[in-house]
């Protein structure tokens, strides 16, 4: 397996797995993933990661900012997707811990994760990468799609915090 820097040109392996990620209806409230322009307006230029077996990108991971106050300009929301023929295969461990590695080096102390509470295989992995879970927002958003279209979803609030950058 092989990590890297995201690029333009990955941008219809991204969405295809992105695509695969919204349509298990337990990843996002999204219905369809957006544009190249789109998803790279809505996130932050680095860290933006990939993940490839074999030549095929089977994972990706990038960051959004959370508030455009200056304040927060080391904390983000990290999003991970791993593809339907990937899962299962540590991709998801290995893109998160390099993703929480490339984050610090950019200076973000703080990386928050949204993930609906059934999602526990999502759970796990980050629980497993040094997040914890700080609570649950309950009936956050009401479905759309998928096998739990028309109920409202809670989604667990979990966080990694930096031991070394914003450490003072």
């Amino acid at each position: 397996m092989n990590i890297q820097e995201m690029r333009a040109g990955d941008a219809d392996s991204v969405l295809t797995i992105y695509r695969e990620g919204i349509a298990t209806g337990h990843a996002t409230f999204e219905t369809e993933p957006p544009d190249w322009a789109g998803f790279d307006a809505k996130r932050l230029k680095s860290p933006r990661l990939v993940s490839e077996i074999d030549g095929s990108i089977v994972g990706w991971a990038a960051a959004s900012s959370v508030s455009d106050r200056c304040v927060y300009g080391g904390v983000a929301e990290g999003t991970v997707y791993v593809s339907a023929s990937a899962r299962g295969q540590g991709v998801g461990k290995a893109l998160l811990l390099a993703f929480i590695e490339a984050a610090e080096a950019t200076g973000i102390w703080t990386l928050n994760a949204g993930i609906f509470v059934e999602n526990t295989a999502s759970i796990r992995l980050h629980e497993a990468c040094g997040y914890r879970m700080v609570g649950t927002r309950k009936a956050l958003g009401k479905m759309t799609f998928g096998p739990m279209a028309g109920q409202w979803r809670d989604v667990a609030l979990m966080e990694y915090r930096s031991q070394t950058v914003g450490v003072d």
